[in-house]
């Protein structure tokens, strides 16, 4: 290209670059003036909000101060100029100086706070001690890049806040009924309100302080720990003042920089109620454990908070696991274990529904329990007032035994009145019946429902009047049933006719509850019989008396001609020119008819037995002499038999009182009979004894003795006998003994014999004897024994 042409382009190239240049330096021009018009109206706005700031700081009591990265101030202290001039002294110099004069002083006291603050931005809290007024509250916050320092007072911050204003604040702690005060990290009273004031006596903070008071020392204490902790306490104290005891409730709060809120909450009447309602619940465990039922208790946790000695002793548990308060599943599986619970098959289910009863708003109803050693628990679940249930258990074994025996014997009583043919009704003390047997509807011909339907004692006897209608008999009755004087409720009887000519018989007969028995019964029939009794017994009577009458006069008519007989036989026995042969006839002819008499005369002894009319005549009978002469009289008729008679006595045996002729006639009488039965070659004995109260007399033979079914009637009146006699000899034997008060007997073995023994008393009077005077006759002299 040619020189020409490369200066054209280049002064092109040139004109371009500097259009291009001016173009872009217009651009940049507009572009800062438009950044910096933003500026400018930012650094408006930012003074404007900077003096409004600083306007809405200095409103208010808080003083702000700015440190460097330094730790120096920035500037001058922003807040009141009374704490500034407290801070930086009389002599401060320049404005700008005032910063650094407070700054120091502050150091005096938060030196190693302030430079941890500018360091490492550590914030912290404290109080300053300005002596002659209330403390200030120092803060130290790291904002914007910038430390900063906040001083405000300490009353007003500390009790509601750092934005709460100074009126507000001093209203509602003056206000507050509760005792508050605030006490500085040197244990120093900073400010308190005026219900603290009062309690203390003071007028002022500042007096509190000179004086030295406060609210109580263990509260004191609580604060300071409080304070060294740096953690809330709680506490109770008793304090007295104006003749009343108080309790209080003291929380100590830490503030910040050691210093402490304390209040206290006046507690007395909720510790008296406490203290009542521990008395009360002392007497009532107190009261529990005299109670014969097992009673529990579980708390809302479900854990064991009481029990009575009598649940230990009905479960039979230790105490001292008791005392740990086990839960109500543990006490469940500690029963289990033990066999004190029922048996059933799923006992998680039943576990789990005897658990349930803690959401129950209501009593459950009753539960019984079926324990494996045979008893038997009722089981009453209640809420408990206090939370929790609260069981109660009461052995009721003996009273299901009770109830069960008492329903058997109410079942067996009305099973027998049932059967009964008397009518019997039972009335109450109110005149209500209250039971009756079927015999009661058939006697007076009503139904069990019109019974039923008339309860009162007045309706029934209106139904029954119309069967016997005596108005004096129900009268009576309603007496005794409804008079409860004891001399009303006596028993009573009496009979009636009914208006069918049935004789009617009643009684009452008061019971031990106060309920009246009365009962009928149809006597007809037993009168109608009792009337021919005595019918009989009169003809009876009659019957007897002709008896008695036709054997005295009998006996009378054959002793006449025995008489005759006996005499003449002897006097045909004494002739000396009668052949032997009719001497022996006349001989026996007389023992006959001496036999004979001596029946009749049996026969009438015991007629006049039968008759009660035979007396007997009492004397000192000798057992001796009495033997001896029975023995005399019958020996030659036993040695004629080839047998021998033997007479024992003890020696020195005393009198008793009888008859003797009696006593003779029984020994005769067994004598006799002995005679009779001895063989040749036996031997018939005769002998006495005496005991502590009576004398044996006893009659014994070595004959065949008398078959085992003869001797329970050996003493019957007119039982045939092999060797003839009218039977009557020894029935009038055990009559004469019996007369004397005593009583016969007989031993005998077939083929060895037999022996009848007569039991006399010593000293007893028998009834049938007449009455004796009681005279001192000396003892007769002792008998000798008889020999054989």
């Amino acid at each position: 290209m040619a020189e020409a042409d490369i200066a054209y382009v280049a002064t092109a190239g040139a004109a371009g670059l500097a259009l291009a240049v001016s173009a872009w330096a217009l651009r940049l021009r507009a572009r800062l003036n438009a950044t910096t018009a933003a500026a400018t109206h930012q650094r408006d706005a930012a003074l404007t909000d900077l003096g409004r700031h600083d306007s809405m700081l200095r409103a208010f009591d808080d003083v702000s101060l700015a440190l460097t990265a330094t730790g120096e101030a920035s500037g001058p202290p922003i807040g009141p100029g009374e704490l500034i001039d407290r801070l930086s002294g009389p002599d401060a110099g320049a404005a700008g100086d005032m910063g650094a004069i407070v700054l120091g002083r502050l150091k005096q006291t938060h030196a190693g706070q302030i430079e941890a603050l500018v360091e490492t931005g550590k914030g912290f809290e404290g109080l300053i001690d300005l002596n002659d007024v209330e403390p200030w509250r120092i803060e130290g916050r790291v904002a914007g890049g910038a430390a900063w320092l906040r001083l405000s007072p300490a009353s007003r911050v500390m009790l509601t806040g750092a934005d709460a204003t100074e009126s507000g604040l001093a209203m509602l702690g003056d206000a507050s009924p509760i005792p508050t005060w605030v006490v500085d990290g040197a244990g120093k009273l900073a400010w308190a309100n005026r219900i603290w004031l009062h309690e203390i006596g003071a007028e002022t903070v500042v007096q509190a302080r000179e004086m030295g008071l406060s609210f109580d020392r263990g509260a004191d204490a609580l604060v300071a720990e409080a304070g060294r902790l740096g953690l809330k306490q709680e506490g109770f104290r008793w304090t007295t003042g104006g003749g009343h005891r108080r309790a209080w409730r003291i929380i100590a709060e830490p503030a910040g920089g050691g210093a402490v809120i304390a209040f206290a909450i006046e507690v007395t009447e909720a510790e008296e109620t406490r203290d009542t309602l521990r008395r009360h619940v002392d007497a009532h465990d107190e009261t529990l454990n005299h109670l014969a039922d097992a009673v529990a208790i579980f708390g809302p946790s479900k854990r064991l908070a009481f029990h009575n000695t009598a649940f230990q002793t009905l479960f039979d548990l230790d105490s001292a696991w008791l005392d740990e308060r086990p839960t109500h599943a543990e006490l469940l599986d500690r029963l289990r274990q033990r066999r004190r619970l029922p048996e059933v098959m799923d006992y998680a289910g039943w576990k789990a529904h005897e658990l349930e009863f803690y959401g129950a708003a209501q009593a459950s109803p009753d539960d019984s329990w079926s324990l494996p050693d045979g008893r038997t628990l009722r089981v009453v679940r209640q809420p408990h007032p206090l939370g929790g249930i609260l069981l109660i258990f009461s052995d009721i074994t003996d009273e299901l035994n009770l109830r069960s025996r008492f329903n058997a014997q109410i079942q067996v009583q009305t099973a027998t009145l049932d059967k009964l043919n008397d009518a019997v009704a039972v009335f109450g003390s109110d005149g209500r019946l209250r039971l009756h047997n079927e015999a009661f509807e058939d006697f007076w011909n009503l139904t069990g429902e019109r019974i039923a339907a008339s309860n009162d004692f007045d309706a029934i006897a209106e139904l029954c009047k119309t069967t016997l209608p005596d108005p004096a008999l129900w009268l009576g009755l309603k007496a005794r049933v409804a008079d409860p004087d004891p001399e009303s409720r006596i028993a009573i009887s009496g009979e009636g006719r009914t208006v069918d000519g049935r004789v009617a018989a009643w009684q009452t007969r008061p019971l031990p509850d106060g309920a009246t028995l009365v009962a009928f019964s149809d006597v007809t029939a037993r009168r109608g019989l009792e009337q021919a009794l005595v019918q009989r017994e009169q003809a009876l009577a009659e019957s007897q008396a002709l008896k008695r009458e036709f054997v005295g006069s009998v006996s009378y008519e054959l002793r006449t001609p025995l008489t005759t007989i006996v005499g003449y036989s002897e006097l045909l026995e004494t002739m000396g020119d009668l052949p032997e042969r009719s001497r022996q006839h006349a001989g026996a002819i007389r023992v006959a008819a001496s036999q004979l008499a001596r029946s009749i005369d049996d026969v009438l002894d015991m007629a006049q037995i039968d008759a009660g009319e035979m007396e007997l005549s009492l004397g000192d009978v000798s057992i001796s002499d009495l033997l001896g002469q029975a023995a005399e009289r019958i020996r030659p008729k036993i040695e004629g038999r080839g047998a021998a008679l033997t007479v024992l006595c003890e020696p020195g045996l005393r009198p008793i009182r009888a008859d003797a002729h009696r006593i003779g006639q029984a020994l005769n009488h067994l004598l006799e009979n002995a005679a009779r039965s001895v063989s040749e070659g036996g031997e018939v004995t005769l002998s006495a004894e005496t005991g502590s109260s009576e004398v044996r007399l006893s009659v014994s033979d070595s004959g065949r003795g008398i078959p085992y079914h003869l001797q329970a009637h050996v003493f019957d009146r007119f039982v045939r006998r092999e060797r003839g006699g009218p039977g009557v000899g020894l029935a009038l034997v055990k009559a004469l003994v019996e007369l004397h008060g005593g009583w016969a007997e007989v031993e005998s073995e077939p083929g060895k014999g037999a022996a009848f023994i007569l039991h006399l008393p010593l000293g007893v009077s028998p009834a049938a004897a007449a009455p004796e005077l009681p005279l001192d006759v000396p003892a007769p002299a002792q008998a000798e024994p008889v020999a054989s």
